[in-house]
């Protein structure tokens, strides 16, 4: 049964599929949603086709208007934002930083869907940190916005735990229902006036920075957990990798065992049950999924009966 929500115009901002279901969400749930902004359109492939962003694609499926201006600054975007007139705005992983004049334009502010629970994550990365850090639990933050990054009043909070198995695309999945759900609740407290926000505690914020290549390089002097939950903290994108023969070899899936051994961290032990176990600083690294250089994504198995590794070949975070 859907939730009632107010009917005030609402100017959504957002850019990749996580900012979709929240859109949805509002769709569907009868939210007057006025207007889209999102990125500029970004080219992509071998012919640099430019690619529309997926909340675009959604939201010209169902109507609504897009707008995608290069810069949220200046006179330009504060006319468009006063021609519209937005009494509120919701933002749901948009990628730019508001301009004050933004953020202080709608009378119920601008209210922000993240993906960690704050104050811990601040920042653009908070799935993909959380995981690397082995974090067992995260959630969503309705937060209401700001100047700070993320330093906003929390409006509402779900808790869920992140579990063994979870990698970025499962955790990201999960949290993005999530939120779609949290910013309806959220809207309906607003529209009962009962929405109070809470200040956050600075002292124990952490910063999510945007993941870069060289957060995705396994370094196996590390232990074999700390690799593990950086490979799933990256699958399925952008991938974890390391070199085999100075080819690039990327790590889709992985698991922690224990043993005993005498090789140089990077050492590949064996190949027994059809996984590629390789020495780490701490304990054993059992590598199951894996994407070779120029190949397509196999399982160990598949990369083992190749014979492209055995017992013996060292894996290192150079080619």
């Amino acid at each position: 049964m859907k939730e009632k929500v107010f009917g005030l115009p609402i100017l959504f901002m957002g850019t990749p599929d996580f900012a979709v279901i929240q859109l949805a969400a509002l769709v569907e749930n009868g939210c007057n949603i006025i207007g889209v902004v999102t990125q500029p359109d970004k080219p992509k492939g071998r012919g640099y086709n430019l690619v529309p962003p997926p909340v675009k694609t959604y939201a010209s499926e169902n109507g609504i208007d897009v707008y995608q201006p290069a810069s949220l600054k200046g006179r330009r975007f504060m006319t468009l934002i006063n021609k519209i007139k937005p009494a509120l705005i919701v933002v749901a992983a948009y990628g730019k930083i508001l301009p004050q004049s933004v953020i202080d334009f709608p009378g119920h502010g601008c209210i922000n869907i993240h993906a960690s629970l704050l104050p811990r994550y601040r920042g653009a990365a908070p799935i993909q940190r959380a995981i690397i850090d082995g974090e067992t639990v995260s959630g969503i933050t309705i937060m209401q916005m700001d100047a700070g990054l993320d330093t906003g009043d929390i409006l509402y909070a779900v808790e869920t735990p992140i579990e063994p198995d979870d990698n970025f695309e499962t955790l990201h999945d999960r949290l993005a229902q999530i939120g779609s759900g949290a910013i309806i609740k959220a809207l309906n407290l607003l529209a009962a006036g009962r929405l109070t926000g809470i200040g956050q505690d600075d002292t124990l914020a952490t910063y999510a920075k945007k993941i870069e290549n060289g957060d995705c390089v396994l370094d196996f002097s590390e232990s074999a957990l700390r690799l593990h939950n950086r490979i799933r903290g990256l699958s399925p994108v952008p991938l974890a990798f390391t070199y085999l023969r100075g080819k690039k070899l990327k790590i889709i899936e992985s698991a922690v065992c224990e043993g005993a051994y005498d090789a140089a961290a990077g050492t590949v032990l064996s190949t027994h049950d059809k996984l590629i176990h390789v020495a780490c600083g701490e304990g054993v690294l059992a590598i199951k999924r894996v994407l070779p250089e120029g190949r397509r994504p196999m399982s160990a198995a598949d990369y083992i009966n190749g014979r492209n590794i055995a017992a013996g070949d060292l894996l290192g975070n150079s080619p």
